[in-house]
């Protein structure tokens, strides 16, 4: 017998049928002899409604106001799945955040959860019931309801599985788990059987639609293993852990994770390069930029550029910012460039192996796809290509990486029935 968290996203609670589904699910792991503690997200779009109707009635809408008003759409479904579970013949209870004792900090709209009195719901396991709690909210020190931002029903159910210390977090979504790539581009992408929380921490940093990042990090700081399962397929899913995935003969590359929305922005003819990068940051810092990739670059004649990437949302008015401070800067002229995508090799060790550097090139090379800028980490190789390119370059590093015959598997062979791309539900 184990101690299960399961947690369910908005597209798997859609309607009422959706739920009874879901509700089947956590009744056959409860009949199996497991202790189950269920989190779920909100119905799909219900959020978003919640939201517009603030929108509707206030410019500004209060935030203590505005978190108790969104936070009722997970209230929702946490009542809905209890009674389809009793309707199973499964003793159930639902809790709120504030009842399943979730204490955070008092950032009403993106709270962090400060810690979780476990009492209620170890009780209700006690008594045999299956316990339903609504993810995303929680309760700060005055009693009011808080919210943990977009995504943040997976955070809520890694940090109940650590408080609980429970076996497994289990994340169910509408995809089958983490894939080699996204198999939407690429047929031969592979379901991955594991994967270590510093990859997955890495995809998720990229900006892919991935696990929500706060709960990676979560699941890592207290070693909670997590798996990536589809609530329509049956099959095992991804395992996300510490545990060593790769056998001696495994492929160094895990899979490959990109963004189409990259472009960057070029300082150019810096004559005192020091007193350019401290002011560059901090003007970046006023405007809460975050960028991505920062590369200093020396001329002949001493005179250098900077040059960095950022998310084409932020870009438009980062230019207009940085070209209306050029004489502060010290810079000559600031260049700029749109519609450029970031491609990543993701995978254990690749900094110490340049092969893999040699076969990224050699292989963008011969399909005659530039490289305009390069990063490393040690389990990250990420480069800016042309946004035009990238499905291309996709396919092409797939197949020169022989990702298409799995990674921890013996080939394609998937479980019975961003890539990278694991499509996270609030």
């Amino acid at each position: 017998m184990a101690l299960l968290v399961q947690k369910f996203g908005g597209t798997s609670l859609a309607d009422g049928e959706k739920i009874r589904h879901a509700a089947s699910i956590v009744a056959k792991a409860k009949k199996a002899g497991h202790d189950i503690v269920v989190i779920v997200s909100a119905m799909a779009g219900e959020t978003d409604r919640l939201i517009n109707l603030a929108k509707a009635q206030a410019k500004s809408p209060s935030p203590r106001e505005y978190a108790a008003l969104v936070a009722t759409g997970e209230q929702v479904t946490m009542a809905l799945m209890s009674m389809a579970l009793q309707e199973l013949n499964i003793s159930a209870i639902s809790f709120t955040g504030a009842q399943a004792g979730i204490h955070t900090c008092d950032k009403y709209k993106k709270a962090r959860i400060n810690f979780i009195e476990k009492e209620p719901i170890l009780r209700e396991l006690k008594g045999g019931k299956v316990v339903v709690v609504a993810g995303f909210q929680g309760v700060d020190d005055k009693g009011n309801i808080t919210t943990l931002g977009r995504g943040g029903s997976d955070t809520s159910a890694v940090a109940v599985a650590a408080a609980l210390d429970a076996s497994e977090c289990q994340i169910f979504t509408d995809v089958e788990g983490v894939f080699t790539t996204d198999p939407n581009l690429v047929d031969e992408a592979c379901l991955l059987d594991n994967i270590s929380f510093e990859e997955m921490l890495e995809l998720a940093s990229l900006g892919s639609k991935v696990l929500q990042i706060r709960s990676v990090e979560f699941a890592g700081k207290y070693n909670v293993p997590l798996r990536v399962l589809s609530s329509q397929v049956p099959g095992k899913g991804t395992l996300i852990n510490y545990n060593q995935r790769q056998s001696m003969e495994s492929p160094l590359v895990s899979g490959i994770a990109f963004s189409r929305k990259e472009t960057k922005i070029c300082l150019v003819g810096i004559k005192d390069p020091l007193t350019t990068m401290a002011n560059l940051l901090t003007e970046l810092k006023i405007l809460n930029v975050n960028i991505d990739m920062l590369v200093e670059v020396s001329s002949q004649d001493g005179i250098k550029e900077i040059t960095f990437t950022l998310q084409q949302d932020e870009h438009e008015a980062t230019l207009e910012h940085l070209t209306a401070k050029k004489k502060e800067l010290k810079v000559e002229k600031i260049i700029s460039a749109t519609d450029l995508a970031k491609l990543s090799l993701v995978g254990a060790g690749l900094k110490s192996h340049p092969a893999v550097v040699t076969t990224l090139f050699e292989t963008l090379a011969a399909k005659k796809i530039p490289v305009e800028l390069m990063s490393m980490s040690e389990i990250k190789i990420s480069v800016i290509i042309a946004a035009h390119k990238l499905d291309e370059a996709v396919r092409v590093l797939h197949s020169s990486f022989q990702l298409d015959k799995g990674v921890n598997k013996g080939g394609k062979e998937s479980y019975e029935d961003e890539t990278f791309v694991v499509y996270s539900e609030n």
